[in-house]
């Protein structure tokens, strides 16, 4: 039986947090449907007959054992709330756990859910935690969704401390950049909060519950990206503070003190990132409040993640490296070897005083044996000069004597020179990309910035993960069919093992590794440059700087990554 967790199940938490800028009321254990009020105001207390028909729609009495559809076996009841339960289960036909939420079918949301959860399955997003089926059967309708045992609530990371500055600036990148996807396709999720928001081991954000959460609670809004937009500026507010930017308390983090309003990050805890806390003011609009330097609110995603994208590079932590313990000279080396111990309080005899060796040979016998050996080595290396100067005679008259400036068919050899690279995209066939918008900074001719991966646990082939054991790595597009004549790549951190393969030359696009047939160079541990050098010209258009294992950090994780890519022609 699977281990109880509920990393994965998108269930409408009861925990105190106040709603946004969501029309929205709570939803209570006698079916309150959702009042319209303002970020800051509380619920209304009135219900209505539609809150009244979903008190009366009680959740169906299932027991743990029992199947949907003969397929998805119901495991342990994780929330009963409003008329819905929610459920882990096991898919046994797939063999793999998954989360359940079952309502009535004359439940008065029913059919909204079920509207929603067929229209977050069609976005197809790899970052939200995914809706696999969604079904009315026997009196019942039921959405099925991903179950991912590896990940933690952002609540319970915060738990233990904020965030440093480059994992909240990859939060609110990830979670800004989804949102502003979903917004695209008509989708809201009008619930985005700390329990909502999941990280997996890999440093990837996943959001769970997109429309189906709001769904589920009743809640309605008028300016669904506003909402969002707001809910994202809270989220990074309390990774940069560990606090909730509201007075009430929420998800286990303390809020605001009463009466002082909004005030940004930075002035609540010494040492914040300027720019990191800018952006949440901004992202946080509130009866007028921005940031310091007055620039313009972010009212959707969309603006939001064009705002994160502007800020400067905010480089990964450095390896922190201990320093060793100073040398400790052994007993001989400070002249107490076989010093007699102390007694009766009177001091050990002193050190016995080593030997003089004894002086070089100064007979006529030492001198004529000095001159010997003088001349026994001095004829040696004679000997092995002329040998090497014999052996390399040789290798130039089998050559036929040809300039080293032309090949063996007599034509002249081009010298080489860098080609243009038209793009860099980063290679991740098997899950979303580690940092795609950073793929450029490999070939943008500067040392200074780089691509590089989050940080892995466990074991250097990216934390073992299915979803990466084809490693990844930077593709390197040259716009056409160019002739290769060798590879320089200056590596982030020395110790990964790399490897550089091409595709064919009737390669379009290409993005698993099966695509790259041709092999440039054999796996190995590089240092902090890798240079490979082709025998004979290699005809390709795209290039594959394939990492397979990280170098160990300070911490106990894996990171590496690239800082530039040259191809030779």
């Amino acid at each position: 039986m699977a281990e109880r967790s509920t990393a994965a199940v998108d269930v409408a938490d009861t925990s105190g947090e106040e709603p946004l800028t969501a029309k929205a009321g709570k939803a209570t254990d006698d079916g309150a449907e959702a009042e319209k009020v303002s970020g800051r105001e509380k619920d209304a207390a009135g219900t209505d007959e539609k809150s009244a028909e979903a008190a009366d729609s009680q959740p169906p009495e299932l027991h743990s054992g029992h199947k949907l559809a003969r397929r998805y076996r119901l495991e342990e009841c994780v929330t009963r709330l409003d008329g819905f339960s929610s459920w882990r289960a096991v898919d046994e036909k797939l063999r793999r756990a998954v989360g359940v939420h079952i309502l009535p079918a004359d439940h008065p949301r029913a059919r909204p859910v079920l509207s929603a959860a067929r229209s977050s399955a069609l976005l197809g997003d790899p970052r939200f935690v995914q809706v696999l089926d969604a079904v009315e059967e026997n009196d019942l309708v039921y959405v099925v969704h991903e179950w991912l045992p590896d990940a933690t609530e952002l609540s319970t990371v915060l738990a233990n401390g904020p965030l440093e500055p480059h994992d909240a600036y990859q939060l609110v990148s990830q979670v800004s950049q989804a949102m502003a996807a979903a917004h695209r396709e008509g989708l809201a999720h009008l619930r985005i909060n700390p329990g909502s928001v999941l990280r997996t081991e890999s440093g990837q954000y996943r959001i769970r519950g997109l429309a189906v959460m709001a769904a589920l609670r009743g809640i309605s809004c008028d300016h669904p990206q506003r909402t969002d937009t707001e809910a994202i500026g809270a989220l990074l507010y309390a990774a940069l503070t560990q606090r909730w930017p509201y007075e009430s308390d929420a998800y286990g983090l303390a809020g605001l003190p009463k009466g002082v309003g909004l005030i940004a990050p930075d002035q609540v805890r010494a040492g914040i990132h300027r720019g990191l806390s800018e952006l949440a003011m901004r992202a946080l609009v509130n009866d007028g409040a921005t940031a310091s330097r007055q620039e313009q609110p972010c009212t959707t995603p969309e603006e939001l993640s064009k705002a994160v994208a502007a800020m400067p590079r905010i480089r990964p932590p450095e390896t922190a490296f201990s320093t060793p313990p100073p040398y400790q000279r052994t007993g001989f080396q400070q002249g107490t070897y076989r010093q007699s111990p102390a007694r009766n309080g009177q001091p050990g005899s002193p050190t016995q005083p080593v030997p003089a060796p004894p002086p070089p040979l100064q007979s006529r016998t030492g001198k004529a044996l000095k001159w010997s050996v003088s001349a026994l080595l001095i004829a040696a290396l004679g000997l092995g000069s002329w040998q090497l100067a014999d052996t390399l005679l040789k290798i130039e008259n089998d050559q036929g004597g040809s300039s080293p400036a032309q090949s063996h068919d007599g034509e002249k050899q081009k010298p080489s020179k860098p080609l243009q690279i038209e793009n860099a995209t980063e290679f991740s066939p098997l899950d979303v990309p580690i940092a795609g918008e950073k793929a450029s900074q490999a070939t943008d001719r500067n040392p200074e910035t780089a691509w590089v991966t989050a940080g892995f646990k466990g074991w250097p082939n990216f934390g073992n993960l299915p979803s990466r054991k084809d490693g990844s790595g930077i593709i390197v597009d040259l716009g056409s069919v160019k002739e290769l004549s060798g590879v320089q790549v200056s590596m982030y951190r020395p110790g990964q093992t790399v490897e550089v393969l091409g595709a064919s030359q009737s390669a379009s696009d290409p993005t698993s590794l099966s695509d790259f047939s041709q092999r440039l160079s054999k796996p190995e541990k590089a240092g902090d440059k890798l240079t490979v050098k082709l025998d004979k010209v290699v005809k390709t258009r795209y290039v594959l700087i394939h990492v397979t294992e990280l170098p160990s950090e300070a911490s106990g994780s894996y990171r590496g990554g690239i800082s530039e890519i040259t191809v030779l022609g």
